[in-house]
């Protein structure tokens, strides 16, 4: 895999209906540090920003296709979930050189993982039905070629849809998997390695996320623009909030009183109250599905919301406070999945 360091050259845009030309060099912002990584699906790369100066550091060619982004419990590396086969790439988030691979079963289409303290890692295989509980140690920065891997649900081909995006809860004993097709959310007992719940809740169920606390879990219709807060352990629908259309992504703010829907097709993003479950807020990005805004990340304080606008090759900096565009940072092409780190 090749690495290619950025030097100060200004990324082109693509061009796109109705919306405006973000604009391309990014001011440095002097209260704002960390880094941020974003997988470009179309460009089939991986980019390392820095958020003080917005400008790309590094960038790394990656399988096709990658979408979400986990970090390493300790920070040191990023794994990239390859949605067009069956793997996890691994690479360092200091300088994005490849530190190892995952492979899973045939056709797992990974589209998205998280990395877990002691040495575990969540991987739905969308392609097969199932959920992958992956046992991963790095060992002087790199992969050791024997690891463990347990896979739950699945069976044989024809496989069913499986879990497009998931979430664990904050003791690591549950997953929950949305399963769009269906409409399906499905919770996975990750000690005893199955299947214990599932439920239809709407049409296309696509984004998840679960409170700090892990009392709350909240997933989102694409179809019918509503969130629903469920019961955990139930799967039991509590509340209904209508957002803006399409509101692919969920992200929860970390103190746990906000989840904040990602609107693909209304560009903005919809601020519901966790203690009352109603709309607070709704913050303009771009105003236009054209943006083709998708994935939705906080920073760790809280205090900065990062979109991904994906047609236009750019992620919307967001004052959560203000809801003011503050910047729009240049990624590769199709920036979509992100993670950051302060």
């Amino acid at each position: 895999m090749r690495i290619l360091p950025i030097i100060t050259a200004p990324l082109v845009l693509a061009a796109c209906n109705a919306v405006a030309e973000p604009e391309m060099q990014p001011a440095p912002s002097a209260d704002v540090a960390g880094t941020m990584f974003v997988a470009n699906k179309r460009g089939a790369s991986l980019s390392r920003i820095d958020l003080a100066t917005g400008e790309e550091t590094h960038r790394a060619d990656t399988c096709e296709n990658p979408h979400e982004l986990t970090i390493s419990p300790d920070e040191a590396f990023v794994m990239v979930a390859c949605y067009s086969g069956r793997t996890l790439e691994v690479y360092s988030t200091a300088d994005l050189a490849p530190r190892g691979e995952v492979s899973l079963g045939e056709d797992a289409r990974v589209h998205s993982a998280l990395w877990l303290e002691g040495g575990r890692v969540i991987a739905g295989a969308e392609g097969r039905g199932s959920l992958y509980i992956v046992g991963l140690t790095m060992t002087d920065g790199r992969m050791p070629p024997v690891m463990s891997q347990q896979e739950i649900g699945g069976g044989g081909p024809p496989f069913p849809p499986g879990p497009h995006l998931i979430a664990v809860d904050p003791g690591g004993r549950y997953a929950f998997g949305t399963i769009i097709p269906n409409g399906d959310v499905v919770r996975y007992d990750l000690e005893n390695g199955s299947e214990s719940a599932s439920r239809r809740i709407g049409e296309q169920i696509e984004a998840v996320a679960i409170s700090p606390d892990g009392e709350s879990l909240w997933v989102s219709s694409n179809v019918d623009s509503l969130a629903y807060r469920l019961d955990p352990l139930t799967l039991e629908v509590q509340a209904e909030v209508r957002t803006g259309a399409v509101p692919i992504r969920l992200a929860m703010h970390p103190s746990g009183d906000w989840v904040v829907s990602s609107n693909y097709g209304s560009g903005d993003l919809t601020v519901i109250d966790t203690a009352t479950n109603e709309v607070a807020r709704t913050i303009p990005v771009s105003g236009s599905e054209d943006a083709v805004q998708v994935t939705l990340v906080f920073s760790e304080d809280g205090s900065r919301l990062y979109a991904a606008e994906t047609a236009t090759d750019t992620i919307a900096e967001v004052d959560f406070a203000s809801g003011e565009v503050l910047r729009r940072l240049p990624t590769g092409p199709g920036g979509d999945g992100l993670a950051v780190i302060d």
